[in-house]
């Protein structure tokens, strides 16, 4: 099924307005960065991290990217002319690191997060990575480390760009151990703080 939202020619800036004026939660800061080349004729790219330690790179707690893509050509796998990819990743306790539950959970929080922003979409993909790793020889003092990651793609049904961006915000949030800004009464992931295996 193709997903054509029948976006005008010399649309695409008007869908990335929309994402530029995307609202996020105070916890994250969000800049727009130069585009992966060659992923499509059009497309806009953006940068997030949780409660960043510093202006400039990414955050010990949660970083993510997120990106708007748009070909008129409709490619097959998109089913549509516009296409969100996103990534988002944080630190984990080794013990959550793990749960054989913490990639499902992190997924349905992706899902979650878009039915909460009224984010409208379809064909979604993607991948929920846990990373587990030990410091050995001249990194043992790194001790252990767990670390979680998401990548994900889906077709926007509507051209409410912002509230898919705003969605990846959230994301980002939960992944760092935040609780949903509606409740504090819900399980959350731990992030890992300070030195590994500290």
């Amino acid at each position: 099924m193709v997903v054509s939202l029948h976006v005008p020619p010399g649309a695409f800036e008007a869908a990335a307005d929309s994402v530029r004026g995307a609202t996020y939660r105070s916890e994250v800061r969000v800049h727009e960065i130069r585009s992966p080349a060659g992923l499509a004729p059009n497309s806009i790219a953006f940068a997030g991290d949780v409660d960043p330690m510093a202006d400039e790179g990414d955050s010990e707690v949660g970083t993510g990217r997120f990106i708007l893509l748009h070909d008129p050509d409709e490619p097959d796998a998109w089913h549509s002319d516009f296409r969100v990819v996103t990534f988002a990743q944080a630190p984990l306790e080794p013990e959550i690191g793990v749960d054989p539950f913490v990639s499902e959970v992190a997924w349905a929080w992706l899902v979650d997060a878009l039915a909460a922003r009224g984010a409208d979409y379809t064909h979604a993909s993607g991948t929920a990575t846990i990373i587990n790793s030990r410091g050995f020889g001249e990194l043992e003092s790194q001790g252990v480390g767990a670390q979680i990651e998401i990548r994900a793609s889906w077709t926007p049904r509507d051209t409410a760009f912002a509230a898919h961006a705003e969605a990846w915000g959230d994301l980002l949030c939960l992944l760092a151990g935040l609780p949903p800004v509606e409740t504090d009464d819900v399980a959350v992931l731990r992030p890992r703080r300070g030195p590994r295996g500290s």
